[in-house]
């Protein structure tokens, strides 16, 4: 028999269709079952505008048939079969889709998903087969034809024996080689496992005779080895569902069976929307992060599918980066495909979608604040340093979405609370929203230069993640309120400024002396207003404080940037009269005096001493 040439361009296409458009070679049985659901999509669709046509859905399915010894896997299914002159026009041209085509003959709108639209998802099976032989026979004859090809070589038609319409896929698997286990695609847990990756939500049953064994019937000690036909695929996806057929349970269910966590989820979004672009989403909001969530090796991402088909495991750009903690899935039958359908194109569709996920997962995490605020901690224990990392991240540019979902611990509540409620709190004559930044609680509670702002009954946030100042300082204001540091240099406090100022004048030539021993260590030593038993602390100037220079010194890329540091002297301490008799007697004692009192501010700081055996040898001169 004459071999037929393919229509399309050459070798070369087909080559490059193999090797080129996909990534993966296990795609192919994705692309052969929903080129056979197609298939039965048509059947079911002539069903509707033909009243001689019954469609009944028991005797529609799809079968797999793995056979090692013939080294073949054969694609059944009973749908709408072809004619020698769709096989023709269907196989024998490449990227020749004859779903799209029969979309567009039909004008199908609503009610049938056809699934594949582009014809080349057929040539797939090339990846993985030496030849492939498709017999198929049409509803709307009694004959059957067979479709043969080994590749780019060309294509054989003829007539064959079928007994049903409908259309059969045999391939003949390649030989393993060193690079490619190609035994694997006729092993039936492989073949399983596919199948629940790629097709498991496909609407009709994909069937296999599995092995199975039991105990043998008159000696229950053995075991025997039998086959069952069994059903590979869910069918119906629980997204597909409506809510009020679900319960806690079955997603807790879904979210573990599909390994999005081994937890519980805190919070779940069922979400079906219709209109220029419609799709469904079934969203997780975990109670835990993962182990790697905080690493570069963490991936984000949504499952995408399309009619429930999966078409990405990790589609990242549905997704922003502060919400990449979010799991689940979105399914829509109106995204534009590239042509392997392994890959989204990026266009409005998508975009649109992710625009509308985002404002869903906003709203759903303000209503768990709102409503069941414990669970909301829960959560933010897990996730809130991805929140704050999100209004750090592109220049602030994400900062109106996530503000009102920080939460920071609070000096006068003792719990944590929102910039909304610390606002709402706010005595008439605050100015600022006050902060202080620390390791821990427990030390912010003890640092000295808190005790201006409690003294006066003023709320202060407490800030222990690295990242905290860094978003605030994008933030800048809530609500019209600044964020002012207890650590900056001026506080705000009008009258307390003035007193310390006249002080400062008053001791000029001894701060001037202290800052001189000092040198570029600060850049000023002053008289305090913010301490009122402790001696001393560190102030600082402009936009990088203390704590921003603790973290930008464990990063990799550490510039060695530096806070502008002020010493601040409690001049109603009983310190201060020794500081002033060195000064007047021993300006050697008054040096190290002054280092001491650096030292010693370093440390309240948790900021290393410059020289620790010099610090050693002045602690010890005291106790002389």
């Amino acid at each position: 028999m004459a071999v037929k040439q393919f229509k399309a361009e050459s070798k070369r296409l087909l080559d490059l269709m193999v090797n080129s458009i996909y990534t993966n070679k296990e795609i192919f049985l994705r692309e052969l079952i929903s080129n056979a659901s197609d298939a039965i999509d048509k059947s079911y669709y002539r069903s509707l505008v033909d009243e001689n046509v019954n469609f009944n859905k028991e005797d529609f399915f799809i079968r797999i048939t793995p056979d090692k010894e013939k080294r073949t896997l054969t694609i059944t299914d009973t749908g709408i079969g072809m004619t020698e002159e769709e096989l023709e026009n269907n196989l024998g041209t490449i990227a020749e889709s004859g779903s799209l085509a029969f979309k567009s003959e039909n004008d199908i709108k609503d009610g049938v998903d056809i699934i594949g639209q582009f014809g080349v998802g057929f040539y797939s099976a090339f990846m993985v087969s030496d030849k492939v032989i498709v017999k198929s026979r049409s509803v709307d004859s009694d004959k059957a034809y067979k479709w043969e090809s080994q590749g780019a070589e060309g294509y054989t038609i003829e007539p064959c024996e079928k007994e049903t319409a409908g259309t059969e896929i045999i391939l003949k698997i390649k030989e393993n080689t060193e690079d490619e286990k190609y035994d694997e695609f006729l092993d039936e847990y492989k073949i399983k496992s596919l199948i629940k990756k790629y097709s498991d939500f496909i609407k009709y049953p994909i069937k296999m005779m599995v092995k199975k064994s039991r105990p043998k019937k008159d000696n229950d000690k053995e075991q025997e080895e039998y086959f069952e036909d069994e059903t590979l695929n869910s069918m119906v996806p629980i997204w597909r569902k409506n809510k009020n057929e679900l319960k806690p349970e079955d997603y807790d269910q879904f979210y573990m069976d599909k390994h999005f966590g081994y937890d519980k989820p805190l919070r779940v979004i069922h979400s079906s929307v219709e209109g220029v672009v419609s799709y469904k989403t079934l969203l997780f909001i975990p109670a835990r992060a993962p182990y790697d969530f905080y690493t570069k090796e963490f991936e984000k991402g949504l499952e995408l599918y399309s009619n429930g088909v999966l078409i990405m495991e990790k589609c990242a750009d549905l997704l922003p980066d502060y919400f990449s903690f979010v799991q689940g899935l979105v399914d829509s039958a109106d995204l534009s495909l590239n042509i392997s359908r392994e890959l989204l194109q990026h266009d409005r569709q998508l975009k649109f979608i992710a625009k509308r996920i985002k404002d869903k997962i906003k709203s759903e995490l303000l209503l768990m604040l709102k409503n069941d605020r414990e669970k909301y901690i829960e959560f933010y224990n897990s996730f809130g340093k991805q929140l704050k990392y999100g209004v750090y991240s592109d220049f602030g540019a994400n900062k109106e979405v996530l503000q009102d979902l920080l939460m920071f611990y609070s000096s006068t509540e003792k719990k944590l609370v929102t910039l909304d409620e610390y606002v709402s709190r706010m005595k008439e004559e605050q100015k600022y929203i006050y902060y202080a930044a620390g390791e821990n609680i427990e030390k912010i509670e003890k640092l000295p230069q808190t005790e201006l702002v409690k003294d006066k009954n003023f709320e202060i946030l407490y800030f222990t993640d690295d990242v905290d100042e860094f978003a605030i300082k994008m933030l800048m204001k809530y609500k019209e309120k600044e964020f002012k540091s207890v650590s900056s240099k001026d506080l705000g406090f009008d009258s307390d400024d003035k007193e310390s100022k006249k002080e400062t004048e008053e001791n000029k030539e001894l701060f001037d002396f202290m800052k001189e021993v000092l040198k570029d260590k600060v850049k000023e030593v002053r008289a305090s207003n913010r301490l009122k038993t402790h001696p001393v602390c560190l102030a600082n100037e402009g936009e990088v404080s203390i704590e921003m220079e603790k973290v930008l010194k464990m990063m990799p890329s550490n510039q060695n940037i530096k806070a502008d540091k002020i010493l601040e002297i409690n001049t109603s301490h009983e310190m201060f009269k020794a500081i002033k008799k060195a000064f007047a007697e021993d300006k050697d004692k008054l040096k190290m005096y002054s280092n001491l009192l650096y030292d010693q501010a370093l440390l309240i700081e948790g900021l290393p001493v410059d020289d620790p055996v010099q610090f050693a040898n002045n602690v010890c001169s005291l106790i002389k």
